[in-house]
């Protein structure tokens, strides 16, 4: 896990086409808004959560945030430890994010 700021998460994002970006918040804090693109996956949804990284292709860089930055770097260990090892935390997460917002779909 590399934690990462928003300007670092922004330039690795567009280079890397294989980039899969994570959104770990509850459904609610998803109800603010979403990076566009990003897959939602509740960390606090324990069997769910476990399922989809079950699920993920290990060789893909994922890049992973919630709220404030704290959900998000849990989630980066359990994926680590469940054998995917490119994973990046978003530091501040979603409150300090200035970019592109979408609603989830």
């Amino acid at each position: 896990m590399q934690d990462i700021t928003k300007e670092q998460w922004k330039e690795q994002v567009a280079a890397n086409p294989d980039a899969v970006i994570l959104d770990v918040r509850t459904l609610e804090e998803v109800e603010e808004g979403i990076i566009p693109g990003a897959l939602h996956h509740d960390i606090h949804n324990p069997q769910g959560f476990m399922d989809a990284i079950n699920a993920m292709d290990a060789s893909k860089s994922y890049y992973v945030y919630c709220r404030s930055g704290g959900r998000s770097g849990q989630a980066c260990q359990i994926m680590n430890q469940m054998g995917i090892e490119n994973t990046y935390n978003l530091l501040g997460g979603f409150s300090n994010w200035d970019g592109d917002v979408a609603e989830l779909s």
